[in-house]
């Protein structure tokens, strides 16, 4: 039998060997007339299955004993003590506003026809692609050339900006946004049928083509960890929904807000809403945004993550629910001038860890925001985002922003950020 066996028999057994032998030595030693014992050796000893001794060699003259132990046999190992596995969590982030003004539009278009605009996420393709799970606000309709792309007021994209989202890594593509009928039941449509025929792995939330789609909550499940994520926007700019498909953009309406957070608590381990709310340009929250806040807080969500204002505002706890007011812009290329303009050029990216509590619940482990600053210059590619703290004076010089305001700089950027994400911006 194997010495392998031996290892495995545990240290009864192998005490069981032990006292044999040790009897055996003792004899071996007593003086007189007596005949000397030998020692039986280490290969001559084998434990069956049943603990039985057998001799199937002669004895070694080598063989001894040290202490407890026969030399040349190998002690039994401690048991091994597993390191328990860490807990599971999921890494999230999220960024505001995708806005294609004209010029940004521009910015991708190439010689040869066709559109390109993976320079706008090139600074933060990692950031974005290595999170578990990664959010955008997506502010205009993707109804493709054949609606014509256009910028503000009515916007409309090309596909292929959908193509440059995929690709730098985001899984939840937000349409619901006041922008989201800007080309009507048309541009609906387009849009939804880009995103199913070109890009089927992402999520595409607060746009639909059917009733159905519309009762159903989108749950995420990753690393054992259920997630809900819920999408809404105040209005869409007057523009009234289809007669004949008024659930084609999720409103935020407190009833059917209600009932999604239950359907959402039952379904999920863990509740994120992403709200279109708010007063443009205004860096702090609104009174009915921290209505809606503590409306969500009451009915069960964990996470809000809000977009619309084109500035960011702070970030804060609303009864045990973290709100993330407004990320800002992402991108874009506003026609606005003078004082506060350069204010759209400061985002943020929310980042969120999330996993099992003391009691197993899943909760907020850790969180925190990433300041941005959207870099605009003309010419194929032009147009980038950095994060605040690789931003440099150099660029900011370059930014054609300080045409339409001339206090943009990096020091404006970062005065900016400190004032209005405060410690939440220095990852604490």
């Amino acid at each position: 039998m194997a010495l392998s066996h031996f290892r495995k028999t545990g240290k009864k057994r192998t005490a069981l060997l032990l006292g044999v032998l040790l009897a055996a030595w003792q004899l071996a030693g007593c003086a007189g007339e007596r005949e000397e014992a030998p020692v039986p050796s280490a290969a001559s000893v084998e434990i069956t299955d049943q603990g039985d001794l057998e001799n199937s060699a002669p004895p070694s003259p080598s063989g001894s004993l040290e202490g407890n132990a026969l030399s040349g046999i190998p002690e039994t190992p401690s048991p091994v003590l597993e390191t328990p596995s860490p807990a599971p969590e999921i890494t999230l982030v999220m960024v505001g506003d995708i806005l294609l003004h004209t010029p940004v539009a521009e910015s991708g278009e190439k010689a040869e026809g066709g559109y390109d605009f993976s320079a706008i996420f090139a600074n933060l393709k990692d950031e974005i692609s290595q999170a578990d799970l990664a959010l955008v606000n997506q502010e205009v309709i993707l109804g493709g050339e054949e609606l014509g792309i256009s910028g503000y007021p009515s916007f409309n994209a090309p596909y292929e900006l959908g193509d440059a989202l995929a690709e730098a890594g985001f899984d939840v593509i937000l349409h619901a946004t006041n922008h989201a009928l800007d080309k009507g039941k048309k541009g609906i449509l387009n849009c939804l049928d880009f995103w199913e025929e070109k890009h089927p792995e992402e999520a595409v939330l607060g746009i639909h083509d059917s009733e159905e789609d519309r009762q159903e909550i989108y749950i995420r499940e990753q690393n054992g960890i259920r997630i809900a994520i819920l999408n809404y926007t105040y209005g869409t700019n007057g523009i009234p929904l289809p007669e004949d498909m008024p659930y084609c953009v999720d409103l935020l309406e407190e009833e059917r807000v209600r009932e999604d957070l239950q359907k959402a608590q039952e379904a999920a381990d863990f509740v994120i809403v992403c709200p279109h709310w708010g007063t443009e340009y205004v860096l702090k929250e609104t009174s009915a945004q921290r209505k809606w806040a503590q409306l969500f807080a009451d009915n069960g969500a964990d996470l809000v993550l809000g977009t619309h204002p084109h500035v960011i505002e702070p970030v804060e706890w609303v009864d045990g629910t973290l709100v993330y007011y407004s990320l800002g812009n992402f991108v874009n290329w506003t026609s606005g001038t003078g004082p506060g303009t350069s204010d759209r050029m400061v985002g943020g990216m929310a980042c969120v860890t999330i996993g099992p509590d003391e009691s197993g619940q899943a909760a907020i482990r850790d969180y925190s925001v990433i300041p941005l600053v959207c870099h605009l210059e003309k010419g194929f590619g032009g147009v980038t985002v950095y994060p605040l703290e690789e931003y440099t004076e150099e660029l900011a010089g370059k930014n054609e922003i300080v045409k339409q305001d001339s206090a943009f700089s990096l020091e404006y950027c970062r005065e900016l950020s400190g004032e209005v994400f405060g410690a939440a911006g220095d990852g604490e």
